[in-house]
This record gives structure tokens, C-alpha cells and sequence, in this order.
């Protein structure tokens, strides 16, 4: 049983973490094409809702300083449409680059996308996913959320049941998550999947977990 000081203490320095690179997301100028070459497997990002690809500029920089060539979708914005529309994003760029046997590397609801996009039309060209605090069954608290951006996590929203019910998927997804994530109570463990239960928590600093690099970096081949 985890202990409300280490509960508070995590809860802390998660948002301490996320106000952290959202300062630095949003003063960022760097070009997306400085992480666009690379000898080793493509890997494809997708960031949260609220979230721009910068700020998951410190796992993107890792991951190119290891040979990857890093595709970003300037026009996901800042993941704020429906889960549909990003996926139709990202499959409209998988055919357009013609990306083949890629990894993709996603935060949170960008682990919907990246899921419903495994399962659809383009999902040959999709290797694999690690997925990082992603709500696969939902959140109970997006239901008293006023956004319809964040209710539609709810555990009984049509779009979470129904990926949900997608198995065929799973084994090539790796879901790796906190030990508690104030987001997320139910966790994001995925039935079929790897999962990878973090001995921190959180739901934005497990992405600065050596975790997640090794996990991305066996399921990429390297």
C-alpha cells in the first residue's frame, strides 16, 4: 500500500515536472526536421492532450542521439480534437511518408491514437507502440471534468469501450506507468500487452523514467 506522503510527494513533483517542460515547450523554436534523420527504426511521437510534441522534446532528443529518426505531427497541435481525428492525423502522415515498421512513442491520449491507428487501415506500417500513462480503460474523474476534451476519457465513453474491445493489438503494445498516477487511478494496465509498472509515480515524470528508453529501444530492435 502506497502512503499518502509519497502519494503527495509524487503528485507534486509531477506538476512541478509538467509546468517545468510546458514553459519550455512553449518557448521552444526548435525544427522538428533537426530530429528528422537517422540510420536506426522511425519512431513517430504522439503527446498528450494539452501537450505539443516539445514537450516530450527531452525523450525525443534521447531517442535521436541514439540513431532514430523522430517523426512529429505539427498538425496534432495541441491534441485537443477527438481521438478519431488524431488517428486520421497520423494515418494521413504514415501513408503521405510512406513510414514503414515504425515504433510509435506516445503519452497519454496519444496511446488512444496510437492504438485506433494499430487497428486500422495503416496499422501494417505501425511495428509497435510504448505507450506511457495511457487511461486504456479511461479515468472515473473525467466524468465530473466541464471539457468535453477531458470527459470523453471517461470509463464509459463510446470511443474508450470500444478500443477497448480491439485485442488483436495488444501483444505489440508495450504500457508503462506509474505506481500511482493522479490521473489515472485505475491505472493503465493493458490486457495482452507488456506491462511495465514503474517503481515511481506520476503521470508526466514517467516519461523522464530509463524505463521507457529501454522499452522503446527493445521493442525498436536496437
Amino acid at each position: 500500500m502506497i502512503g499518502l506522503l509519497r502519494r503527495a510527494a509524487w503528485w507534486a513533483a509531477d506538476y512541478v515536472y509538467a509546468g517545468y517542460w510546458q514553459v519550455r515547450a512553449f518557448t521552444s523554436r526548435t525544427s522538428a526536421d533537426t530530429f528528422a534523420d537517422g540510420p536506426r527504426r522511425t519512431i513517430v511521437v504522439l503527446p498528450g492532450v494539452y501537450e505539443t510534441w516539445r514537450f516530450l522534446q527531452p525523450l525525443i532528443a534521447h531517442l535521436h542521439r541514439q540513431g532514430h529518426p523522430i517523426h512529429v505531427l505539427d498538425a496534432l497541435e495541441r491534441s485537443q480534437r477527438p481521438v478519431v481525428e488524431m488517428t486520421a492525423i497520423l494515418e494521413h502522415h504514415l501513408r503521405e511518408e510512406d513510414v514503414r515498421d515504425a515504433v510509435i512513442v506516445a503519452h497519454s491520449k496519444g496511446g488512444l491514437a496510437g492504438k485506433l491507428a494499430m487497428v486500422g487501415e495503416e496499422g501494417a506500417r505501425v511495428r509497435g507502440m510504448v505507450a506511457v500513462a495511457t487511461p486504456f480503460g479511461g479515468s472515473r474523474y473525467a466524468r465530473h471534468l466541464p471539457s468535453r476534451t477531458l470527459r470523453a476519457f471517461s470509463p464509459d465513453d463510446p470511443g474508450i469501450v470500444s478500443l477497448a474491445r480491439h485485442h488483436e493489438v495488444n501483444a505489440r503494445i508495450v504500457s508503462v506507468y506509474g505506481s500511482f498516477d493522479p490521473h489515472i487511478p485505475e491505472g493503465s494496465e493493458l490486457p495482452g500487452a507488456k506491462n511495465v509498472r514503474l517503481d515511481t509515480g506520476g503521470h508526466f515524470r514517467v516519461l523522464a523514467d530509463p524505463r521507457v528508453i529501454a522499452e522503446v529501444a527493445a521493442l525498436a530492435g536496437d
